[in-house]
């Protein structure tokens, strides 16, 4: 989190993750310098490690009155929620191993998470930008501090943007320039990011900043200082990702795969030997699988890949044509006494979803897993693999369902997206044939919505009622978010009069039946149970 004085007040910038830990800082803050108020919030991208704590410097209340503006580039919103809504399950899991927050601290477990030390486990919050930044150049005068902003999309999140502060000649480059090489593609999951844009903006930067920047800071890592080592630090931030780009779309297109890229790329001698270019985060390795995967997909072109058997199915097979469990884990303890922890960890795979209830399978991954991992440069790559190593042995983790949804953030939430949410939810196979048809009048957001059912897919029409629908409902966008967060239901809304209802109540029950609740602890290194 960085915090910018100005005439009369506070300009905090990215406020971290949790409310807890932003509310800390501040208040660390406060203990060495005068107690003014937050007049401002920039959000730099839409990752909610620069948004979630919003509210433990600020409140929505001032928010609303004007007190304090909510500063972010265009398409933050849409971008922020996009992952951590729809796709927000899946993502809150990966992200154990990603960040191993859970793994025990220390040599033998976690000791960073590459872009800092570890993720907190607090409470995300979010409250919605009161302003947009459109373009790059767009100038403004924050409480007597001018700032440039220059705009980033797609190059480390999808809606990014960077800033220059004159008076301070100041370079706050966001996340789009860090002290390692950054994830293309990170483990937890996310759009793959655009290596040559991302190689662009910092050129971009370069030239109209570069001679006139004394400091470079950002959101992650440590400042560099004095001309010469901000120039040096940019120009080869810039010519890393150019180069990785460049030279896998050179070997993807002399016909090598993804994998096959990955084992023959490597960084140049006056790249690699640049501390702030090194795998500690992101790697070559799997940076140039991104790339790859960015241009051609997940397809390499060879039929055999192309409808291959699911993981339990092929493991099975992969384990009866080595000549069943014993004689592979036999072979595979002789490459464990060699060091071919790769190809140990590949084939004890296979034996834990042929059978998870094989413990010399299990601890023999497990084995190979924690060997990689001490082996790996990258913290995240470190992180996942021992991490694997640990629910190998002791099971999943009992986590709950995340901090993207809950009641800090809902609010700020358009309606669209939370009916975009269930139509995630919505199992396919259980609406098949059914035709439901709900109109829904928020009386407090005055907004109005048709919500269809009708081949297994859920669809919406904003400003519309359609005449003839199952039921109308009259309720606040606060009784529906009290029902998206599962803390009544949409039955219980209605009887208790939280609901009005014109036709067939009972359609919405109907509705509501039909939406699956995810599993924040599903499996990942054994089968599905």
């Amino acid at each position: 989190m960085t915090v910018m004085e100005g005439n009369t007040g506070l300009i905090v910038i990215d406020p971290l993750l949790s409310l807890e830990t932003a509310k800390a800082a501040l208040d660390l803050y406060y203990q060495h310098r005068p107690r003014r108020p937050v007049v401002a919030v920039i959000y730099t991208h839409s990752h909610a490690d620069h948004w979630g704590g919003v509210k433990g410097v600020t409140n929505e209340a001032d928010v609303a009155s004007g007190k304090v503006a909510v500063i972010a580039p265009e398409g933050f919103l849409e971008r922020a929620l996009s992952e951590n809504v729809i796709a927000g399950n899946a993502m809150r899991r990966r992200s154990l191993y990603q960040f191993g927050p859970l793994l025990p601290k220390g040599e033998r477990g976690q000791v960073d998470a590459g872009l800092g030390k570890t993720v907190p486990l607090g409470t995300a919050s979010l409250i919605a930008p009161t302003e947009l930044i459109r373009r790059s150049g767009e100038t403004r005068t924050i409480d007597g501090v001018e700032i440039v902003f220059e705009m980033a999309p797609e190059s480390e999140a999808p809606a990014e943007l960077y800033m220059y502060y004159p008076g301070f000649k100041v370079l706050n480059m966001a996340e789009v320039a860090t002290h390692n090489f950054h994830n293309l593609l990170p483990f937890r999951g996310a759009e793959v990011r655009d290596a040559l844009a991302w190689s662009k903006y910092l050129n971009a930067a370069v030239n109209a900043f570069g001679n006139k920047t004394e400091v470079v800071i950002a959101q992650h890592h440590w400042p560099v200082f004095g001309g010469a080592r901000v120039r040096n630090f940019l120009d080869k931030q810039r010519d890393l990702y150019k180069y990785v780009h460049d030279q896998t779309l050179r070997l993807l297109n002399q016909g090598f795969t993804a994998p096959e890229i990955a084992e023959r790329l490597e960084l140049p001698a006056s790249l690699a030997n640049e501390w702030e270019n090194r795998d500690y985060y992101g790697t070559v390795r799997h940076n140039a699988k991104a790339i790859y995967q960015k241009y051609l997909g997940w397809y390499d072109g060879n039929p055999a890949n192309l409808d291959p058997l699911p993981p339990v199915e092929a493991a099975k097979k992969y384990v009866a044509y080595m000549g069943g469990a014993d004689a592979v884990i036999r072979h595979a303890r002789e490459d464990f006494k060699n060091g071919e922890y790769r190809f140990v960890a590949e084939v004890a795979n296979k034996l834990v979803f042929a059978d998870p209830a094989n413990r010399e399978a299990r601890e023999l991954a497990a084995d190979a897993y924690e060997q990689l991992g001490y082996l790996s440069e990258s913290a995240t790559w470190r992180n996942a693999y021992l991490y694997a190593a640990y629910e190998l042995r002791h099971g999943a983790a009992k986590v709950g369902g995340g901090p993207a949804i809950n009641p800090n953030t809902i609010n700020a939430i358009p309606t669209e997206m939370l009916f975009d949410l269930l139509g995630v939810q919505l199992n396919g196979p259980k609406a098949d044939g059914k035709h439901i048809v709900i109109n829904w009048n928020f009386t407090d957001a005055q907004q109005v919505y048709a919500l269809t059912l009708e081949d297994s897919a859920l669809t919406y029409m904003a400003n519309k009622q359609v005449a003839g629908a199952d039921a109308s409902l009259t309720l606040t966008r606060d009784t529906l978010n009290a029902i998206v967060l599962r803390r009544v239901t949409i039955s219980d809304a209605i009887q208790s009069g939280q609901i009005k209802v014109i036709g067939e109540a009972a359609s919405a029950g109907e509705l509501f039946s039909l939406f699956d609740t995810f599993n924040p602890n599903f499996e990942i290194v054994e089968p599905k149970k």
